[in-house]
Parts: C-alpha cells; sequence; structure tokens
C-alpha cells in the first residue's frame, strides 16, 4: 500500500469536518460505547470521533511513527487492516478514513472490519478522479487534472473508489448500507504558513509530481512525462512568484463518500 509520513498526513487533512459532521450520522457515534478507526495515521479523524462518541476510540495502524503521534490524542494499537488484532465482534464500530483507496485488496479489509464490528462499519473515501482545483495560475487546473487521470491509470490501487464504496460493503456481508458525500475544500491563501509556503516550492521543484513518478510512467511516455515535468515545475515557479507577492491562491475540493453499513445476523 502507499504510505505517508506525519507531515503529508496533517497537512491534507487539516481542517476536515471542521466545517460539518453531518455526513457522519450514519455512524450513530452517540450510540457507540467503542469505536476503531483502522489506518488511524496521526489521528486525525480518530480525534473527530472521539469528539462526537462518550464512548472509547483507539486508533489502528501498521506504521509505528504514525502511531506515535496519534497517540497523543488516543489510545492506539499496532496492526494491520486485513488481521486486526481484536476478536470477532469486539467493538461496536469499525471504521476508516482515505485507508481502502491505498490498499491493493480493499475488500479483504473489509470483510476483517466486519468480523471485528459487533454493530456497524462505516468507512469514509474520496473519489480521487472526481477532484477540482482552481488557482490563480492558469495552467494549474489543467495540469492537475491530467497528473491525476495518469496517476489513477497506473496506479495498482483503486484511488477513485469512494462513489463505489458500497459493494465493498454488501460483499462484506454488511446490510441497510448507505452512503452520504461529503466535500472536503482545502484553500492555500495570503497570509501563508510555512506549510503553504513548502508546498508551494515542491510544485516549483517538481518534488510534489515526482513523488508519483512510478504510477506516472506506467502510463505517459518518457517524453510525455518529461513534458509533463517541465510544465508542472513552470507552473511552480508562476505559483511561487505569485505568493512572493501575496496574489497565489489556490482551491482544491475532494469528494469523500461516507458509506456505513449495519452487521447482519450472517455476517
Amino acid at each position: 500500500m502507499r504510505r505517508f509520513d506525519a507531515e503529508y498526513l496533517e497537512h491534507t487533512r487539516s481542517g476536515m469536518w471542521a466545517d460539518s459532521r453531518a455526513a457522519l450520522e450514519p455512524l450513530e457515534l452517540g450510540r457507540a460505547d467503542s469505536v476503531l478507526d483502522v489506518g488511524c495515521g496521526t489521528g486525525e479523524f480518530s480525534r473527530v470521533l472521539a469528539e462526537e462518541t462518550g464512548g472509547q476510540v483507539v486508533g489502528c495502524d501498521a506504521d509505528p511513527a504514525l502511531l506515535a503521534v496519534a497517540r497523543e490524542h488516543v489510545p492506539v494499537v499496532a496492526g494491520d487492516a486485513t488481521r486486526l488484532p481484536f476478536s470477532d465482534g469486539a467493538v461496536d464500530l469499525v471504521t476508516c478514513q482515505a485507508l481502502l483507496v491505498n490498499l491493493p485488496d480493499p475488500v479483504v479489509a473489509v470483510r476483517e472490519f466486519a468480523r471485528v464490528a459487533g454493530r456497524r462499519v462505516a468507512v469514509v473515501e474520496p473519489d480521487n478522479a472526481a477532484v477540482t482545483v482552481e488557482s490563480t495560475v492558469d495552467t494549474e487546473p489543467g495540469l492537475a487534472r491530467a497528473a491525476r487521470a495518469a496517476y489513477i491509470a497506473g496506479s495498482d490501487v483503486d484511488p477513485a473508489l469512494g462513489s463505489d464504496a458500497a459493494g465493498l460493503l454488501e460483499a462484506a456481508g454488511l446490510v441497510d448500507v448507505e452512503t452520504r458525500r461529503y466535500e472536503h475544500t482545502r484553500t492555500l491563501a495570503p497570509p501563508y504558513d510555512e506549510a503553504d509556503l513548502q508546498a508551494v516550492a515542491r510544485k516549483a521543484s517538481g518534488a510534489g509530481l515526482a513523488s508519483d513518478e512510478a504510477s506516472l510512467r506506467t502510463t505517459l511516455s518518457a517524453a510525455e512525462y518529461d513534458d509533463l515535468r517541465e510544465s508542472w515545475r513552470e507552473m511552480g515557479r508562476e505559483a511561487a512568484a505569485q505568493a512572493a507577492d501575496g496574489d497565489y491562491r489556490r482551491t482544491e475540493t475532494v469528494p469523500f463518500y461516507v458509506t456505513t453499513g449495519r452487521v447482519g445476523p450472517g455476517t
């Protein structure tokens, strides 16, 4: 699966659920005495869950470096999403956020969620194919679309599965499956903080694009990749110049789908 460092997770998930938590209502958090957040990373979603329930929230992740951050907010355990270290029906609710899109076989994980859950399973997953970008740099939205499309086409996971997650829950034997859409909008605008400036610098250097080079090169020829990289860096330099003048703005909207299911008699 894809792995991320703590800085990336904290930056990309900062502010999520700050505007509305209505899409989380089907999780029935008010009725949950115990919640397991699988693939919790730095615990960004775990903290939201803990604020919405009077029960205990436990984070679970395979990366000890991320757990070291998450344990500052909730109790944590080390574990693999496909082999959870819990007995059958151990907790009321098993959930995850932006985990399945990074797994090569997500249905295996959902079946494991259904085994451990006593009542409900909930997965909060993005449709990365439907991400939109607005920018004061005219070329940025088009380049972002092109890079995203090439990455998705060359990926060995499904970065766009959010809108189709209901099928995974049904395949795992869950019933009363329901899906709600939530849009997470991230805006980069003055006054810029250090993370904003680092993000702009990564565009100018091409580092952000290079992190997905392996997937991009599976669908782009060498010449196509080089052209995309040069256009990306040129776009980044323009963004950096605008930022220096306090004029750069970028808004990215990522659609997430909150899909829940109830554990049935035969699950």
